[in-house]
């Protein structure tokens, strides 16, 4: 990120590079787990392949990062697991390997259950 000067406002930032200030403040306390709730939307393609690349990166040294997405592609690429929730309970597990949109949205649309392991997933909005 090019700033004009340290006294530039954040909010003069494009969406990518407003994004990618608010990832560095959450990292700079050192988190062991960062939840990011739509990491890359509204943000152009160059800065969502940075933010992939240190989403993975994160990973890779072993924080635990859990990414909340509708973006399919991007869950896909990013996620050694998914859980999917439906009607507010998780309906399904699918490991890296059986990641397809397909099996995401069957999941999703109540259409497909993997019920016998289904917990109910908490409001806390």
């Amino acid at each position: 990120v090019r700033m004009g000067g340290i006294e530039a406002q954040v909010s003069t930032l494009s969406g990518g590079n407003q994004q990618k200030v608010a990832i560095a403040r959450l990292l700079s306390v050192g988190p062991k787990v960062v939840i990011l709730d739509e990491p890359t939307r509204g943000v152009d393609v160059g800065a969502k392949v940075e933010i992939h690349r240190l989403l993975r990166d994160l990973a890779e040294r072993g924080v635990g990062v859990i990414v909340i997405s509708s973006e399919l592609p991007e869950l896909i690429g990013l996620s050694d697991r998914v859980l999917v929730i439906h009607e507010g309970a998780i309906a399904g597990e699918l490991g890296a390997d059986e990641l397809t949109e397909e099996a995401i949205m069957l999941l999703a649309s109540g259409l497909r259950q993997q019920r016998s392991n289904a917990r109910q997933v908490q409001n806390v909005a």
